[in-house]
């Protein structure tokens, strides 16, 4: 195996995509896609620019819903890409992206009501973590926010759940991957984890 010394302009290795829902100042909700979320235990780490709606939202409201989509949910996904909530658009965005607040609209999904926190789920995405950001700081270039949000409910559409436990079926389970700017699903299983306790039956 040969390698090269490359200099990518980013360094999405292939991590699954995330839509935050959080609350705007107004009430509305906010919906935007993400790709550097990461799980400790109950807390996931979130990464979004600092100077987005996404980033202001979580600083003064940290009520946060973590919504995982499937990867035939990737034209949803990407009509919400080009959008931003900020008004007016940040400086460094206003050459592609526009200002729209009516983000499911936007991207043809539904808002259903959360349980424990304040912004809305989206209806169509099989996983979904009613969250709270309970630390957050800006990374050491100053240009993201990094958020941990204790999740505090976790929703799981029925046919991705082995029947009668809390297990999620990784075999029914398959997140949307964002590879180096491209959307993808998983493949097949090659094999599974000494630390894993999912059931294989019911």
């Amino acid at each position: 195996m040969t390698h090269l010394t490359i200099e990518p302009s980013i360094l999405y290795v292939g991590t699954p995509v995330a839509l935050l829902s959080t609350e705007n100042e107004d009430g509305t909700v906010n919906l935007a896609p993400m790709s550097s979320a990461w799980a400790l235990g109950d807390v996931v780490v979130l990464g979004v620019g600092a100077s987005g709606q996404t980033a202001i939202n979580l600083r003064e409201r940290p009520d946060v819903v973590i919504n995982y989509p499937s990867p035939d949910q990737w034209k949803a996904v990407e009509r919400l890409a080009p959008l931003t909530a900020a008004h007016p658009v940040p400086e460094h965005k206003r050459a592609r992206f526009h200002q729209e607040r009516e983000k499911f609209k936007a991207a043809g999904l539904t808002p259903t009501a959360s349980e424990l926190v304040t912004p809305a789920r989206v209806a169509e995405c099989p996983l979904q973590f009613e969250a709270t950001v309970v630390h957050e700081q800006l990374d050491a270039s100053g240009n993201f926010l990094i958020a941990q949000a204790e999740v505090r409910r976790v929703h799981a559409a029925e046919h991705i759940v082995v029947p009668g436990t809390s297990y999620v079926d990784p075999a029914a389970w398959s997140p949307l991957i964002y590879n180096f700017r491209h959307y993808y699903g998983l493949g097949p299983e090659l094999g599974e984890s000494f630390r894993t306790e999912t059931p294989r039956h019911a």
